[in-house]
Parts: C-alpha cells; sequence; structure tokens
C-alpha cells in the first residue's frame, strides 16, 4: 500500500508530507483548494505524463517520493536491475524547469516508461471523468478482455492476423491491371538501365574527388616535391642535405664500437640517413604520379557530374542508388513472375485466415465465459449501490476480423423494471454511471490484484441514500486493499478510517496548500462544513457527530 506521499513544489504545495493509512482514506477540502494536486502528484510517481508547468511558481523543480510496503516481489525489479526491499519501495521523480524528468527506484535511476510499468502494478487510479469513458462502446471490450484476463488468447489472435494482413498486403502489391503493370515496368527497366549503364562503384566517388584535388593542384605539388628532393640530394643550384649526412654517417661508423656514447650517436645518425632515403623515395613515387594525360581531369568533371545526376534521382550516396538498384531489380523479378507468387500467397493466405477466425472464435468463447461472470458480478455491486432492479448486459455482435478480434461488444443497462435493455449513453443518468463505473472498477480490482485504488470524487450526481451505499460499498472494498477517495460528499467522509483535508492559506502575497490528518474533533468539524458548508453551527456539528456514530455502527 501507499504509506508516505512526501510533494515539494508541485503547483500550489510548496511541502507537504502525507502518512496514509491501511483501508479506507478521505480526503475533503474547499473546491478549488488543491486535492487534484494530491492526485497529480501520485500520478507522477506512478509514471504518468507531468508538464513543467506543475512547478511552483519560482522555484527550478519539483519533487515527489511515495513509500509503499507490503509490495510482492515481481519480474519487474530483476528486469529494470533494481533491488527488491521485502520492507518497503521508494518511488522518486524530480520535473526540472527545462523539461528533464530524474526517476528511481529504490535509489536506482529507471526511465518514465519502466516507472510507468510499475505504477501500473502499484495503484489504480478512476478520475472524474473516466465514468464518461463508459459511453464510448469502443471501450467496452477493453473492459471485458481485462475483466477476461485473456492476454495470451489476445497475443495468439493478433500474431496471427498480422500475419494474415502481412501476406493480404504483399498480394494486393502484386495485383495490377495491365496499364498499371505496364507503365511500372517501363519505369522499372529505364531506373535499372541507367543506373548498371553507370557502372557505379563504391568509393568511386571519394577517389575521383581525391585524383581531382590533385590534378587541380598539380604544378604547385610537382615544384614542392622537386623542391624537397633537391634539398634532400641538391640539384644544380646546391647540394643537398643527403650527402653530409651520409658522409657524418661514415665517420662515426669508424668510432661506434669506441664506446656505448658513440654507439649510440652512430645510430642516430644512421636511423636519420634511412629516414632520408625513404623520404626522398616517397618523393619521387609522388612525382611519378603527378603525371596525366590530357583531358584527365575534364573526365573526372564528367563522371562526378553523372554520379551527382544519379544521386538526385535515386539516394544520397553511391552506396545508396546501388541500393534502389537492386530493390527495383527485386521489384522486377516479382512482377515478372508475380502470377506464380500470387498463387502460393494465396495459399498461405487461405490458411493463414482459417487460422486467425479459428483462434478469434475461441477468444470469443474465453470472452463470452468472462461477460456471464462480469454481468452477474457488475450487477451484484449495482444492487448494493442502491440499484436493486439493474440489469446490466455484455451483447456481443460479430464482425470482420480486425485487430482486437471478431468481436463487438457494447454494455446495455435497464435500471427501472419494465425498461428494454438500452445503450448506457441512452439511459444512464450522471449518479448512475458513476455507480457503475465504481462497481466495474471494484470487479477489475478483484482481477488484477493492485494493492491500491484512487477514486477521485466518485461521487458526481450521487446523493441521499445512494450517497450511503456508495461510502459503504468503498469501504467494504478498502478490507481488501487500500482505498484512497477525494470527495465532497459527508456521508462518505464519515467512513473514512483515516482522514485528511487540503487547505488553502496566502501569507505574504503567496499561495499555500497543507494536507492536514484529522483527530476526531477535527473529522466532526469537517463533516459539519460538507453538511452546512462555511457556517458550522450546533445543528451541523449536531449531524456530523450523528454520521460519525452511525459510520461506527455500520463497520461493526
Amino acid at each position: 500500500m501507499l504509506s508516505v506521499l512526501h510533494i515539494e513544489n508541485i503547483a500550489v504545495i510548496e511541502q507537504a508530507e502525507i502518512l496514509f493509512a491501511g483501508g479506507f482514506n478521505v480526503l475533503t477540502g474547499e473546491t478549488g483548494a488543491g486535492k487534484s494536486i494530491v492526485i497529480d502528484a501520485i500520478s507522477a510517481i506512478l509514471g504518468e505524463r507531468t508538464y513543467r508547468d506543475v512547478i511552483r511558481t519560482g522555484a527550478n523543480r519539483a519533487f515527489v517520493s511515495a513509500i509503499f510496503t507490503g509490495i510482492p516481489e515481481h519480474a519487474w525489479f530483476s528486469e529494470n536491475a533494481v533491488p527488491f526491499d521485502e520492507q518497503e519501495l521508494q518511488v522518486q521523480r524530480e520535473i526540472f524547469a527545462d523539461g528533464r524528468n530524474v526517476c528511481r527506484v529504490n535509489g536506482r535511476p529507471v526511465s518514465v516508461a519502466a516507472l510507468k510499468k510499475l505504477g501500473a502494478r502499484l495503484i489504480n487510479i478512476h478520475g472524474q471523468h473516466d465514468s464518461q469513458q463508459l459511453f464510448d462502446e469502443e471501450n467496452h471490450l477493453v473492459y471485458l478482455d481485462a475483466f477476461a484476463r485473456d492476454d495470451a488468447e489476445l497475443a495468439a489472435y493478433r500474431e496471427a492476423f498480422e500475419q494474415w494482413q502481412a501476406v493480404r498486403r504483399e498480394m494486393q502489391k502484386l495485383t495490377m491491371d495491365e496499364a498499371e503493370k505496364l507503365r511500372l515496368v517501363e519505369s522499372l527497366q529505364y531506373q535499372i538501365e541507367e543506373i548498371r549503364a553507370a557502372e557505379l562503384k563504391p568509393g568511386e566517388e571519394e577517389q575521383l574527388k581525391e585524383r581531382r584535388k590533385v590534378l587541380q593542384n598539380a604544378e604547385k605539388l610537382s615544384d614542392c616535391l622537386l623542391a624537397a628532393d633537391e634539398a634532400l640530394y641538391g640539384g644544380d643550384a646546391s647540394d643537398g642535405a643527403a650527402g653530409p649526412l651520409s658522409n657524418a654517417e661514415r665517420a662515426l661508423s669508424k668510432v661506434s664500437a669506441l664506446g656505448a656514447d658513440m654507439e649510440s650517436l652512430y645510430q642516430k645518425i644512421s636511423d636519420l640517413m634511412y629516414s632520408v632515403q625513404d623520404a626522398a623515395d616517397e618523393l619521387r613515387a609522388m612525382r611519378d604520379d603527378l603525371s596525366y594525360s590530357d583531358g584527365e581531369l575534364e573526365g573526372i568533371e564528367e563522371r562526378l557530374d553523372a554520379i551527382h545526376k544519379l544521386k538526385r534521382k535515386y539516394g544520397a550516396s553511391v552506396e545508396d542508388v546501388l541500393d534502389y538498384l537492386a530493390k527495383s531489380e527485386q521489384r522486377l523479378d516479382e512482377i515478372a513472375f508475380a502470377s506464380d507468387r500470387l498463387e502460393v500467397l494465396q495459399k498461405k493466405q487461405t490458411q493463414l485466415q482459417s487460422q486467425a477466425v479459428r483462434l478469434g472464435e475461441r477468444l470469443r468463447e474465453r470472452r463470452q465465459a468472462a461477460a456471464e461472470q462480469m454481468q452477474s458480478q457488475i450487477c451484484e455491486e449495482l444492487r448494493q449501490l442502491d440499484m436493486p432492479k439493474i440489469q446490466f448486459v455484455c451483447e456481443f455482435s460479430q464482425q470482420e476480423p480486425a485487430e482486437n478480434g471478431l468481436d463487438r461488444v457494447r454494455f446495455l443497462m435497464s435500471a427501472n423494471v419494465g425498461e428494454s435493455l438500452k445503450p448506457l449513453s441512452k439511459v444512464a443518468s450522471g449518479g448512475e454511471l458513476a455507480r457503475i463505473m465504481l462497481a466495474m472498477k471494484q470487479v477489475l480490482a478483484q482481477q488484477d490484484g493492485v494493492p491500491t485504488l484512487i477514486f477521485d470524487e466518485v461521487d458526481a450526481g450521487v446523493s441521499g441514500r445512494a450517497a450511503q451505499k456508495v461510502a459503504l460499498k468503498l469501504w467494504s472494498v478498502s478490507k481488501g486493499r487500500q482505498v484512497l477517495c477525494v470527495t465532497h460528499l459527508p456521508q462518505i467522509a464519515a467512513m473514512a478510517d483515516a482522514a485528511f483535508t487540503v487547505e488553502k492559506r496566502v501569507e505574504q502575497e503567496r499561495t499555500f496548500t497543507s494536507v492536514v490528518h484529522l483527530d476526531e474533533a477535527g473529522r466532526q468539524q469537517e463533516l459539519a462544513r460538507l453538511i452546512g458548508g462555511s457556517m458550522v453551527t450546533e445543528t451541523t456539528l449536531a449531524g456530523a457527530a450523528e454520521l460519525l456514530r452511525l459510520a461506527n455502527e455500520a463497520k461493526r
């Protein structure tokens, strides 16, 4: 469960530390006080998307830290090289003004994506507007699959479906009318011949550019190399350095045996002489390479221009052009043998289609069995939420094979005796929709085993006896897992095992929000405020005391 939540510089919360209890935790407070900021902070440590504008004005970073207890070990820890501590799990996230996010789990840095995968195992948040998702029938199959836990069957179907679709796409690629086929063949043949005629070679362009550079500077290079050669071996006007070096080498050879120092000196001069000779050989070889025929430079320019034109058409480099050639040749072969290939693909498509349909039918059987259980459990939950006459049905219809199977699923309901089943969007009121979603969350929670559930203002449109039923249900759910609830209803707040209020104040022209853990007297005051608004009177205090008494009796 979530034991400790520490918040720094999130919106109007400069700093807050909340010590949650097991069971049923309730957060109350005036509208705009900052209750949703607490939920946003929890979302942040679950790896949900955050924005730098959540950082409190004047701060350069926001920080959220959470400590969880009683979390079982699972594969996520080894997969992300995070040490597992059976005592507690610490999750931290820093959000910087420059957009950077730094996430840590048990002191080890992790990515936001990895944190999100872990977060899905820790907390399930039902937000204020999640109930509206029930109006979108595209989500109904998602809810059913979550209840059915049919991941393996769905994955097997999707793999077969994708293989089938891949073959279909290849067949469509090969299927064309004769006029289109003729145009494509002519285009490919022209392109292939144009590239082949050029006889391109990998690395050729670079070699040509190097040779062009040499030829463009041939006269300068020849003069410099000649000057260097004369400096080494002399010319008409002067002696070179090689002669004196050779004389020095011969002279020292006569005394090199007279001591280690002389031997070392002789060796240095000898090495220098050999280096000079090697350099001279290289100079002469380079001078020989400078020889070129008339028109060579012009020929290089023409070749580079031809390569440039091909690159403009077919790729950024010679290698890209050659790759385009290979693909064009392959495509031409495919067209030439299209009829043979289509025959093979047709047989393969038939096999894959049959396999996908068979797996889709198996998936449907799994879904239909799960739907019966889900209907029964949701109806039972809704009867406990003051909807005793509810009918809730998962309606199946068949569709063409698609990514998610062969089925369309939509939820139908009738809240009153004698009324026919209709889509939720046609019959569900705001209060009914909130209770249906609460029932859905409870049923799904029994499947996924997430230890903490958060309900952010699930009481929208709920009042009177229904509010009391919702309160009892939330407390009942909390006996098996931790529940956090943001609410404005005194009936729900009264059932809390631990109560917190979010308070906003202004000091020195800055807004501050704090989260206060309420004792028994504080709970009575807060309930009186929820009952009577800003005016807390003896009457509202008495009503609050009565609510607390009734709540304690209901818990026994």
